[in-house]
C-alpha cells in the first residue's frame, strides 16, 4: 500500500496532536469510566450522556486530529474529517429522536462482546501499543485517535438498541476497515484489531439479519 507520508511522518504527528490537545484524553478515560457504569442503568439521561461523550470524540477526531493535523500529510483526511463529523452529528440526533433507544448491558452475546471491545480500547490497546514500542506522545491515545475510538465507539454501540444503533455502527465499520488495512503499513499493530471490530459487525448484521428473516418466515406460515 503505497501512503503519501511516512511512519516517522506520521507518529511524529501525534506527538503535536497528542501535546496540543493534553488533558483531553484524561477527560475522555474519566468519561469513558461513566459511560460504562451508566450503561449499566439503562435509563433515557444515561442514553444521552453516553452518546454525548461518543459524539464529543467523534468531534475531536474529526475536527482536531483529522481536519487540523493529519490533513497536513495526507490529502483524504479531509473526507475523513467530514465523515467523522456526520458520525457525531448522527450520535446526537437519532438517540435524540428515538425516544425508546437506549445503551443496556444485559447477559447475552452482543452486550459480552461490546464490553470486551471497550476493555481492549480502553486498557489492552494502550498496553499494545507500549510493548510495540510506542511512546507519550507520539502514539495514538484512546478519546483522541481514532483507531481505538472507534473500537470503543462499536463496543459501545453493540450493548444499544439494535434497529438505532445498527445504523451508527455504518461508520465506524467502515473506519474499521479503513484503519486497519493500514496498520502494518504504519507500524500500529494494535489496529489490526479493527479488522477483527469489522468481523465481529458483520457476523452481528448477519445474524441479525438472518433472525428478522426467520422472524417473518415463521409469522407467514402461522397465517
Amino acid at each position: 500500500m503505497d501512503l503519501p507520508f511516512t511512519q516517522d511522518a506520521f507518529f511524529a504527528l501525534f506527538g503535536q496532536y497528542n501535546a496540543a490537545v493534553w488533558p483531553l484524553a484524561l477527560l475522555f478515560y474519566l468519561l469513558a469510566a461513566l459511560c460504562v457504569a451508566l450503561m449499566f442503568r439503562a435509563g433515557r439521561w444515561a442514553t444521552l450522556i453516553v452518546s454525548g461523550t461518543l459524539a464529543a470524540m467523534w468531534a475531536v477526531n474529526g475536527v482536531g486530529y483529522h481536519w487540523i493535523f493529519f490533513r497536513e500529510i495526507n490529502p483524504a483526511a479531509t473526507v475523513f474529517a467530514a465523515v467523522f463529523v456526520v458520525q457525531a452529528t448522527l450520535l446526537i440526533v437519532l438517540p435524540v429522536r428515538s425516544p425508546t433507544f437506549r445503551y443496556a448491558a444485559e447477559a447475552d452475546a452482543r452486550s459480552g462482546v461490546g464490553l470486551l471491545l471497550i476493555l481492549f480500547a480502553t486498557v489492552l490497546y494502550p498496553l499494545w501499543g507500549w510493548l510495540a514500542g510506542h511512546s507519550w506522545p507520539n502514539m495514538p491515545v484512546f478519546g483522541v485517535a481514532p483507531c481505538p475510538t472507534t473500537i470503543f465507539t462499536v463496543g459501545v454501540l453493540l450493548t444499544g438498541t439494535w434497529h438505532v444503533a445498527r445504523w451508527l455502527l455504518i461508520v465506524p465499520g467502515l473506519w474499521a476497515a479503513v484503519g486497519g488495512s493500514a496498520a502494518i503499513f504504519l507500524g500500529v499493530p494494535q489496529d489490526v484489531a479493527l479488522l477483527a471490530t469489522l468481523a465481529i459487525l458483520i457476523l452481528f448484521a448477519v445474524g441479525r439479519l438472518s433472525g428478522l428473516r426467520f422472524a417473518r418466515h415463521v409469522a407467514a406460515d402461522t397465517v
